[in-house]
Parts: C-alpha cells; structure tokens; sequence
C-alpha cells in the first residue's frame, strides 16, 4: 500500500478541518449553542460528506473525515449516517437520513441520532428498519443517542462479504474518530502546556509535562499508522482480512486515544478537572467511540496486550 495521502484527499482532509474550526464548539458554552449548531448542520448537509461511500469514496476518505470531525468536536451526525449510506447503498436502497447501528435484537440504541427519524440495523447478514424515538442520556456531550422503537422491519440482506467489509469500515469510522479526538486533546494540552506558569517557567519546559505529551504525540503517529492501513484494507483487502486489520486498529486507537486524553485532563492539573475545560469532552467522545463496535483482546491473535 502506497500511504501517502492524494492531492485530493489532503484536500479533503484540509476542507474538513476548515468546516470543524469555524463551526465547531471552541468552548462547552458553544455545545449548547442551538444558532452555531444550526449553522454546522447546514454546511455539513450541502458537503455531501454523509454519502460519501455511495458517492464512490474509499475507506481512507470516510476516514480523513471523520479523524478532523472528532478533532473539532464536531457535534452534528456524521458517523451514522455516513454507514448506513454504506449499508443502504450495500442493499440497494437508500441510506438517507437514517443513522445504522448493530443490533442482536429489538430495543437497541440509535447513536448519532440528532434529527435522524430512522435507523438502518445489521443483524448478522440482514438489514432491517425502524424508527428513532426519544433521545437517551448519554456520556458524550457532542452525539445523541436515541431509543429505536416499535419492531424492527425487514429492510434487505447483504452477502457475507459485503456484510464483513461494511463492519471493517464501522470499526475504522470510530478508530477514525478516536484519533480526532486524541489529536485534538493533545493539542489542547500542548496549548496550555505553552501559557501556563509555574515557578517562573511555562509548565511545557518540565520534563515531567514534556515526556507525557511526548509520549502522546508518539501514540498519535501510532495511530494514524494503523488506522491508515485499516482504512486501505477496507476496499483492497479480502473483507475478512479487512476485519482483521480494523480490529487491530480499533485496540491500539481505544487505548492510544484514552491515555492521550487523560494526560490532557492531568496536564490541565486543577481547571483540568473542571465543567469548563474541554479536555473532559474529547475524554468523553473518546470514551463513547471505544465502546462502538466493540473489539476484545481475544478475537485478535497476534499476541497484543
């Protein structure tokens, strides 16, 4: 694999770190915005990036987009609705506006669900409907979850290729978006590393603060690693060895992105711990990611620990 990114997709890439920027929350004021958010779903319907793999995309791309949302905090739907475009345009239908979750049965949770009225589930091989109901408490300040309610109807069924492969994109969308949100809690505490005293020196110029943010820096470039080979294989690998490349993936993101966050809050020290600092939203996206399509140690066998 050639894992250099095209002119297109550093585009790409630049495009939706521009949109994350401008309209994403700076502050956890801004979450609570209802004008600003307006504003971010708007310019993130006209992009198109919800439909990116019916529109033709590779899993790098979905991936290059869905890193900087999770970097900007990004608090409008993408991750569900970018797969089930993929898993309608799987079957043969459409996948807007719906949100796609995994689901064993009925009753499950709709995530990504702001302003989305229908789900998209994958149970096995078979894609089935149903409706989006009341919004549910959840951990993550940036996404909502909602009750999927009433039966589940059948909505088409996939080959079991198809079906592998559109989980390996599912696990590389949320490694995508934990790196996002590791890159932006590191910068944040490389920022405040840079301003704040003590003793008469910026904080950064402590081995102490210099080595943990050295070491998240490290995990980042570990990630990006892995992640981009996972995005690859999604399209040139076979679709069980694609699996098996995002699930290795998914570890090493999962716990890169909670030690890079949690040296934020600690970097922060006291005001790290407050409603007001950021760092506890990007812990808390990261959190929420890990445990979507989650992996375990033991359906990996390359002795990783």
């Amino acid at each position: 694999m050639d894992a250099r990114l095209t002119t297109e997709q550093r585009e790409l890439r630049e495009a939706a770190a521009r949109l994350a920027d401008e309209l994403g929350p700076g502050s956890v004021l801004d979450l609570d915005d209802t004008d600003r958010v307006q504003r971010l779903e708007k310019a993130v319907a006209a992009t198109g990036w919800r439909t990116l793999r019916s529109d033709g995309a590779s899993g790098v791309e979905v991936a290059i987009v869905a890193e900087e949302f999770g970097r900007g905090l990004v608090d409008v739907p993408l991750l569900g609705p970018v797969l089930a475009d993929a898993l309608g345009a799987a079957a043969g239908g459409p996948g807007s506006p719906t949100i796609a979750v995994e689901v064993e049965g009925a009753g499950t949770e709709a995530f990504d669900a702001r302003g989305i009225d229908r789900a998209l589930a994958l149970t096995g091989n078979r894609i089935s409907s149903g409706r989006v109901g009341a919004a549910l408490p959840g951990a993550d300040l940036t996404r909502r979850s909602a009750e999927v309610t009433g039966p589940l109807e059948p909505a088409g069924e996939l080959s079991a290729g198809d079906a592998a492969r559109w989980r390996a994109l599912a696990l590389v969308t949320t490694c995508a978006d934990l790196l996002g949100a590791a890159r932006g809690a590191h910068a944040l505490a490389v920022d405040y590393a840079k301003v704040r005293e003590q003793y008469g020196s910026t904080i950064g110029s402590y081995q102490a603060i210099g080595h943990m943010l050295a070491e998240g820096l490290a995990l980042i470039e570990g990630s990006v690693s892995v992640l981009r080979h996972a995005a690859w294989a999604v399209d040139e690998l076979e679709p069980d060895e694609a699996v098996r490349a995002a699930r290795v993936a998914k570890l090493y993101c999962a716990r890169a992105a909670r030690t890079i966050c949690e040296t934020s809050v600690q970097v922060h020290g006291g005001i790290g711990n407050t409603w007001e600092c950021l760092a506890h939203v990007h812990l808390r996206r990261a959190l929420t990611s890990a445990d979507l399509f989650p992996v375990a140690l033991e359906e990996i066998d390359l002795g990783l620990s």
